[in-house]
């Protein structure tokens, strides 16, 4: 059986996935065990990750600028209030709302206009979320990044956690950056060549993104690295 996923059709025909789901039976956890021994003993660990993905496209892009510099804690209960103000993110809605009564949720001013930027393209067909899943990672990055409040980082996001792409390391993620120094005992002052880290790791750059997202979230940075 695949651990990485469980999946479903959706209404273009394409197979989709659910769920990114990953332990250390996994073929892809035990090739990177195999090449970096470090990464094992935090994959072992750790164990197992699980990732629900976003199913609605539009709706997970809103999220992620709501989201954008922001803690996973604050930026989730912002997107809690704004499903109040704005039933279901329907995009149909957002013009009969004011700016005020968006703002009432905790969304900034300038989140607000590209999220009605975002919106106005979808409505339009101009960014068709139709059949994004269809396309290269590199080609995604580009569609998204051409819309502005949409940089490089939440494309990146939307890779991993609404398309459940596996090979993606985003380098201007503080996170991975402090969580690989921390795995890999790097003075904060040293330099970091992601580039050597990215060619390690592919094509499951995506898996061992999880796992040294997970290092940060779970507080394990607070302590010494796994030793053998």
């Amino acid at each position: 059986m695949d651990n990485r996923s469980t999946s479903r059709s959706n209404r273009t025909g394409m197979v989709t996935i659910d769920v990114l789901y990953f332990t250390s039976e996994d073929e892809r956890v035990k090739h990177l065990s195999q090449i970096d021994p470090r990464l094992h003993r935090l994959m072992k660990k750790i164990n197992s990750i699980k990732i629900p993905l976003k199913q609605d496209y539009y709706q997970s892009i809103v999220k992620q600028i709501v989201g954008q510099q922001l803690s996973l804690k604050a930026a989730h209960t912002i997107n809690t209030q704004l499903e109040y103000v704005w039933p279901n993110l329907q995009p149909e809605l957002l013009d009969s709302l004011n700016d005020d009564q968006i703002r009432s949720s905790g969304v900034s001013r300038p989140k607000i206009r590209y999220i009605r930027e975002l919106t106005q393209k979808h409505l339009t067909k101009e960014v068709d979320f139709s059949h994004i899943h269809t396309l290269e990672d590199a080609e995604v990055v580009s569609i998204l990044t051409n819309i502005k409040g949409i940089g490089k980082w939440t494309a990146e996001m939307f890779l991993i956690f609404t398309l459940g792409r596996l090979n993606v390391l985003s380098y201007g993620d503080v996170s991975i950056q402090n969580s690989i120094r921390w795995l890999y005992e790097l003075d904060k002052d040293e330099s970091l060549n992601l580039d050597y880290f990215y060619e390690k790791w592919t094509p499951y750059n995506s898996i061992v993104s999880l796992y040294l997202w997970e290092a940060i979230n779970s507080g394990m940075v607070k302590s010494p690295p796994p030793k053998p």
